[in-house]
């Protein structure tokens, strides 16, 4: 009889790769939980939305659909026909009976329309504006709440990076319907996203909760374990600076990173190179010639020689503005929220991002990192490296305020 040693070996392999990924996923989950001080949570479902066609129909029937409370915060909502709908939505709920709580801030969200927020006032919705600029000391002025959540019945959440604004709208088809993703959260990391929204209401408005606040107990809704994290702005390291570090410091095979604005310290362009130099794929996909700053995309560009030279790839997203804030880890773990790798979002502004160990979740942010990559323009070395002495020297200029962008 011919014997194929083969098979058992095949086996043996196939019955350890899913323990040795359940095993880095439990080591990073322990280190998050250590370094941080944040409980990850199991048993929560996420369901991953991918630009506007996908992200505001889903928010809007939970808003519809809701019978006891709505709490919702956002750093940008402008005008257009998706700003009305969340506004007649909310105010519907009020007229109900629903606690309403909306939080905008104070200089994102400058340019609502004023009869939305009539429109809600007079419906029994609760506006609250987190910093207004002209109340502010000049030492307040510059720390934001760029946070984007909301919570309904405290059985369901989102956050993500989208704003309440028609330049999401779409599927990012044209320059005007920017890229972007939000995630959809059932089970227990719904209160941590609760708390985000807390703690910056309780900063605008003297109450806190009330009897429609049932805190109810949350039965499992799935698989995936999140740890919510959130950012402040302060003096010293920061949780938001450990999460990343922490993700970056673990990976073992490949790195990636989506973000809608890379202005990073040297700490973290040096820790992205030694990722890259111990044989870790490092991806970064960052917006194109669509950019809506682009004075932090020149910020970001100065340390692209750098990165090239280190092993790390760089894309730039050609068919309109790259929003999204993801990372993704050896298809085991992924962040996404509303930090992005510059030092506003760890340093001066409030923000908040999920944590998720999960297989099925990580590949399905996998796959929409790969079908953006074929939308997008390789940074290759050598032709960076040519690039004309007036691009180099607008990327000079803007080192005096590069702490701020």
């Amino acid at each position: 009889m011919t014997s194929t040693p083969s098979t058992p070996d095949a086996t043996a392999e196939t019955a350890a790769a899913p323990a040795s990924l359940a095993g880095r996923a439990q080591r990073m989950r322990r280190r998050l939980e250590r370094l941080i001080g944040i409980a990850a949570t199991e048993g929560n479902a996420l369901r991953a939305l991918r630009n506007g066609d996908e992200i505001f129909p889903a928010m809007l029937d939970s808003i519809r659909t809701a019978r006891h409370t709505v709490d919702m915060m956002t750093f940008v909502y402008w005008r257009g026909d998706i700003a009305r709908q969340f506004a007649e939505a909310l105010a519907d709920r009020a007229r109900s009976g629903v606690r309403v709580r909306l939080l905008l801030d104070g200089f994102g969200s400058r340019l609502i329309e004023q009869d939305l927020l009539d429109l809600m006032d007079r419906a029994g919705a609760e506006v609250a504006w987190f910093r207004k600029p002209l109340l502010l000391s000049p030492l307040k002025q510059n720390d934001r709440c760029h946070r984007k959540a909301l919570i309904v019945d405290e059985s369901v959440a989102y956050t993500g990076g989208v704003g309440i604004a028609e330049e999401w709208c779409g599927d990012a088809r044209d320059e005007n319907e920017w890229r972007d993703t939000h995630v959809q959260v059932r089970g227990p990391a719904v209160d941590g996203i609760a708390a985000a929204f807390a703690q910056n209401w309780a900063e605008c408005h003297d109450v806190l909760f009330d009897t429609r606040d049932r805190f109810t107990e949350h039965e499992p809704q799935g698989d995936a374990v999140v740890q919510v994290v959130r950012g402040s702005a302060s003096l010293g390291w920061q949780d938001m600076q450990t999460l990343i570090r922490v993700m970056l410091e673990s990976a073992e095979h490949r790195f990636r990173l989506a973000t809608a604005y890379f202005a990073p310290d040297t700490y973290f362009v040096d820790l992205l190179c030694a990722t890259a130099r111990r044989g870790v794929d490092v991806e970064i996909l960052l917006p194109g010639p669509h950019t809506d700053k682009r004075v932090c995309q020149l910020a970001g560009r100065r340390f692209y020689e750098e990165l090239l030279a280190c092993g790390v790839r760089i894309f730039e997203y050609q068919p309109t503005m790259m929003h999204a804030k993801i990372i993704t880890v050896d298809g085991v773990a992924a962040l996404v929220g509303s930090t992005n790798f510059n030092r506003r979002s760890l340093d001066h502004d409030e923000e908040v991002m999920l944590a998720v160990l999960d297989e099925d979740f990580t590949a399905t942010l996998d796959g929409h990192f790969d079908e953006d990559l074929q939308a997008c323009e390789r940074i290759r070395a050598a032709r960076w490296k040519k690039r004309s002495v007036f691009h180099r020297a607008q990327e000079a200029a803007v080192l005096p305020i590069r702490r701020f962008l």
